[in-house]
C-alpha cells in the first residue's frame, strides 16, 4: 500500500490535515499517531475532531488516558505516553474503543504493539524545524489506503 508524506507548515495547517481526516471518517476507525513530544500529535486530533463536528476542545488525554469527545461519531482519544510497559496497556480494555462504533485515535501508538488493531491508519509526525512538521500516512488495509488516497488528491493551503 502506498504512502503519503505532507508537509504542513504551522499547528493550524495540521488540524485542516486532520479535519479532512475527521470528515472522511467512518465508525470503527483506528487512527495510530507517533511521533515525538510536542510533534502535534494532539493538534492533528483536534483537527480529527472538528471534521467529526465535535465543538469541544479536544484538549490530551496524558492524565485521563481516553477522553470521550462526541459530534457525527463518537472520538475516543487515546494516550499512552504515561504507560511504561505493554502489560499495563493490555489491562486497560481500549478494546470497547478499539473495535467501538466510534473513531479511536492512539497518541504514543508506539508503546503498545500486537495490542492495537492490525487494520489502521499510522501517522507519523516528525519536526522539521519550529513549526514545520513531516506527516507520514501509513495505510494497513483497503479502508485506510481509500484515505490516503483521497488525501494524495487534496491540496492544503500552505499558508
Amino acid at each position: 500500500m502506498s504512502c503519503l508524506e505532507l508537509v504542513s507548515r504551522n499547528p493550524e495547517q495540521t488540524q485542516r490535515i486532520g479535519a479532512r481526516i475527521g470528515e472522511m471518517a467512518c465508525p470503527g476507525d483506528v487512527i495510530l499517531l507517533t511521533g515525538k513530544l510536542g510533534a502535534g500529535k494532539t493538534c492533528l486530533t483536534q483537527g480529527i475532531a472538528q471534521g467529526l463536528g465535535i465543538e469541544e476542545y479536544a484538549a490530551s488525554p496524558s492524565f485521563v488516558l481516553v477522553r470521550e469527545h462526541y459530534g457525527r461519531l463518537p472520538l475516543y482519544h487515546v494516550d499512552l505516553y504515561r504507560l511504561d510497559n505493554i502489560e499495563e496497556i493490555a489491562d486497560l480494555g481500549l478494546d470497547e474503543y478499539l473495535y467501538g462504533k466510534g473513531v479511536c485515535v492512539v497518541e504514543w501508538a508506539e508503546k503498545g504493539p500486537g495490542l492495537l488493531p492490525a487494520e489502521h491508519l499510522l501517522i507519523k509526525i516528525d519536526y522539521l524545524s519550529d513549526t514545520e512538521r513531516s506527516l507520514i500516512f501509513e495505510p494497513c488495509g483497503e479502508r485506510y489506503a481509500g484515505i490516503v488516497n483521497k488525501l494524495k488528491a487534496i491540496r492544503f493551503n500552505q499558508s
